[in-house]
């Protein structure tokens, strides 16, 4: 494995780094980068692969084993040391990991023949990644990611989300294009606090399209207006509703328990 050292924060590839801390950039790259070895670590095991890692003198030190089975499995023939000050440079956490691997962004493509999770306008990337760890956790691997919503990719959706970013089968929908097919091949099921059913519904049903909507305005009215039915979560009235992360989690977990 060939070690190559980087010793300026002006080094084109620690500015390419810099940029990808912008949305409008890991767009135009059609890349994204994690500064977690957990999740890089996880994501190799899933067979998914980086492809260029940097590295600093201290986080090899510290994380001996961790960084190895990194290497071993990684598909590269090199990698870049760094040190702390370079890795703060382009780091987006408050302390700078030591580590940061850089991914291709993937295309992929609903599986018409299994349930789909459609968000709308999910906002906040914490409550977005929270809700795609909870989608793998129940087996509801097809994710739709509308326009409105928060990005994918972002430093704080993939912390929340953590592997599952890898695992799933996510898809981006604008305009409703995607939403439309889906619409042709399966009951739509939104949310809303009134007038609903509770998850129960769906235990009659193979194939069905779930939509969640942001917690500050919910499902946006041209989807329930095209929804066939409407489902809810069963809460005391100490309460007005749930964060859209938990009230997911709770969806999601009934769907699986009526799989079995």
């Amino acid at each position: 494995m060939k070690v190559l050292e980087i010793t300026s924060k002006n080094n084109l590839k620690i500015k390419s780094l810099k940029q990808l801390r912008q949305k409008k950039y890991r767009d135009k790259f059609g890349k994204f980068f994690v500064e977690n070895a957990v999740i890089i670590r996880d994501a190799l095991k899933a067979g998914i692969f980086f492809e260029s890692l940097f590295v600093s003198k201290d986080f090899i030190e510290k994380n001996k084993e961790k960084f190895n089975f990194i290497l071993s499995r990684a598909k590269i023939k090199k990698y870049y040391l760094i040190n702390e000050k370079i890795n703060k440079s382009f780091s987006n956490l408050d302390t700078a990991s030591g580590i940061c691997a850089v991914y291709p962004k993937k295309e992929k493509r609903i599986d018409f023949a299994k349930p789909v999770i459609y968000l709308n306008g999910i906002n906040d990337p914490g409550n977005l990644g929270t809700i795609l760890r909870s989608s793998l956790a129940f087996d509801l691997k097809n994710i739709v990611v509308d326009e409105k919503c928060a990005d994918v990719y972002s430093p704080k959706t993939i912390s929340a989300a953590k592997d599952a970013l890898f695992k799933l089968n996510i898809v981006f929908d604008k305009n409703l294009k995607i939403y439309n097919q889906i619409k042709e091949k399966m009951k739509i099921f939104s949310t809303r606090l009134e007038k609903s059913d509770t998850p129960d519904i769906l235990k009659s049903e193979k194939l069905f399209c779930i939509v969640l909507g942001s917690e500050s305005r919910g499902v946006d009215k041209k989807l329930w207006e095209t929804s066939d039915a409407f489902i809810k979560i069963q809460i005391s009235k100490e309460i007005e509703s749930l964060n859209v992360a938990s009230a997911a989690a709770i969806i999601f977990y009934e769907i699986y328990q009526n799989k079995k």
